[in-house]
């Protein structure tokens, strides 16, 4: 149980615990990666990327001091994330905290779609988040209990306008319930676990020279008239793995800059 008498501070404080991020390559696991080494977690780095991406995660955190390891890994098989936890919890000691952040988007005309199109991003989306969990969770219930953070999307809550992508939408909508239900099956055992939604946020993959004109759009939409920045998606998940959140479970935090409101 949270020791209430913490100072506001030591709240937020993850020194000595030991955590997962998927997707820790690029973008906002990576930023994420890098906002737990700061405040005192062992991060391990998980991507199936080869372009150095997670590499540069893991010397970015060990050159501020902090303690980290890549695995390279791919969230659609189960023993291979089970192989990445078993080796964390060797190097690291036992897993408190689990971000999972791998995803893809991409877009299509509904009937129009390839099923290989739908289908593997369900696989990368929502069977990758659903068999990390489960490995995560394996884990943690072996030592009384973590924090798991599901990377979702307010694209789960609305509907974009002007993008055709109805299976990202509908995956990112699973992700969501999906948490709230594991939420319940483990709430009596020690696990929390809560999803964030960002809005449009100015990642390698929304930043393409391509997309400037797209860009324009999504920050003509958003109340706060720009998209989110990714050290934006930092401090939610530090909230939300910490013990400033410990009667916290089942829930969707919206960063959205406002985006839901209109």
């Amino acid at each position: 149980m949270t020791n209430h008498t913490l100072s506001a501070p030591a709240l937020f404080d993850l020194t000595d615990r030991v955590a997962i991020v998927t997707g820790a390559g690029s973008g906002i696991g990576q930023r994420i990666a890098l906002g737990l080494s700061q405040c005192g977690a062992r991060v391990a780095c998980l991507d199936r990327r080869e372009d150095g991406g997670t590499t540069d995660t893991v010397n970015l955190i060990q050159e501020t001091g902090g303690q980290s390891l890549e695995l390279v890994a791919d969230v659609t098989i189960r023993k291979a994330l089970d192989d990445a936890v078993d080796r964390t919890v060797r190097e690291f000691g036992p897993l408190d905290i689990a971000v999972n952040a791998a995803g893809i988007a991409n877009a299509h005309a509904a009937e129009e779609m390839p099923e290989e199109q739908f289908q593997t991003l369900m696989d990368i989306n929502l069977k990758g988040i659903f068999l990390s969990c489960q490995a995560e969770a394996n884990a943690m219930l072996t030592h009384g209990g973590g924090a798991i953070v599901n990377i979702a999307s307010m694209s789960g809550i609305i509907v974009n306008r002007g993008l055709e992508q109805a299976h990202y939408n509908a995956s990112k909508a699973g992700v969501i319930h999906m948490s709230k239900s594991m939420a319940m099956e483990w709430v009596d055992r020690g696990i929390r676990v809560n999803t964030i939604s960002p809005g449009y946020t100015a990642t390698p993959m929304n930043t393409r020279p391509e997309m400037v004109h797209q860009t324009k759009e999504f920050e003509s939409q958003t109340p706060m008239g720009r998209m989110a920045t990714v050290d934006e998606m930092v401090g939610p998940a530090i909230f939300l793995v910490s013990d400033a959140a410990s009667y916290c479970t089942g829930i969707d935090l919206l960063v959205d800059g406002g985006f839901c409101c209109w």
